[in-house]
């Protein structure tokens, strides 16, 4: 398995997300910035936009952090990342997979570009709803779907760690204690580590 990446970017989600699952994979540095720099054949099969991160594992190529976040949970059950298809946790898990990509990232957009909000036609909603459902989803806590961990976390906790990072967090004690769960959490702190060497 091989994940396509670039430190300081959205695979970070997909690395920890590798991390907690504990199989082996590769790492193969993509740099974003740079359109000239040279591609690997398979990095463009599984992103056709170019974007990481990018996952090939055997005959599978595809992108971005929540469908590689599914796809690892489901192909790779053993590691206890997501609910069975057939149990009722398994919509509220889908649900908040996409919650990051579908929801608060074009509400953060939307936040930095200053643009005015419409909720009505905006599937998105707007910035203080987004943070109040993301409040209400952990009351029941510690984790987004309760007491289990899920690959869920790895996308909410992963962006409720950039609102903070960014400073587009209010004081919020229940997100920030959820936070800081993540942040606890071995497989996160491990990504973070190869995150920032890379970094520099």
């Amino acid at each position: 398995m091989k994940l396509y990446w670039c430190p300081n970017t959205r695979a970070t989600r997909a690395l920890w997300m590798l991390e907690e699952t504990g199989l082996d994979y590769d790492l193969e540095l993509i740099d974003i910035r740079n359109p000239e720099a040279p591609r690997d054949p398979d990095f463009s099969r599984a992103s056709p936009m170019g974007k990481v991160p990018a996952l090939s594992d055997g005959d599978v190529h595809m992108a971005d952090s929540a469908a590689i976040g599914i796809y690892l949970a489901d192909r790779y059950p053993e590691s206890g990342l997501a609910p069975a298809l057939d149990v009722a946790a398994r919509g509220p898990y889908l649900w908040w997979m996409l919650f990051t990509p579908a929801v608060v990232e074009p509400c953060m957009a939307e936040k930095v570009a200053q643009a005015t909000p419409n909720p009505v036609s905006h599937g998105w909603g707007d910035f203080d709803s987004m943070l109040a459902t993301l409040e209400q989803g952990l009351a029941g806590g510690p984790w987004i779907l309760g007491d289990r961990f899920s690959a869920a976390d790895v996308m909410v906790g992963s962006t409720a760690y950039f609102l903070k990072v960014f400073g587009m967090l209010p004081e919020m004690p229940v997100v920030e204690a959820y936070v800081q769960r993540c942040l606890d959490r071995p497989a996160y702190q491990r990504a973070l580590a190869i995150n920032d060497e890379a970094a520099g």
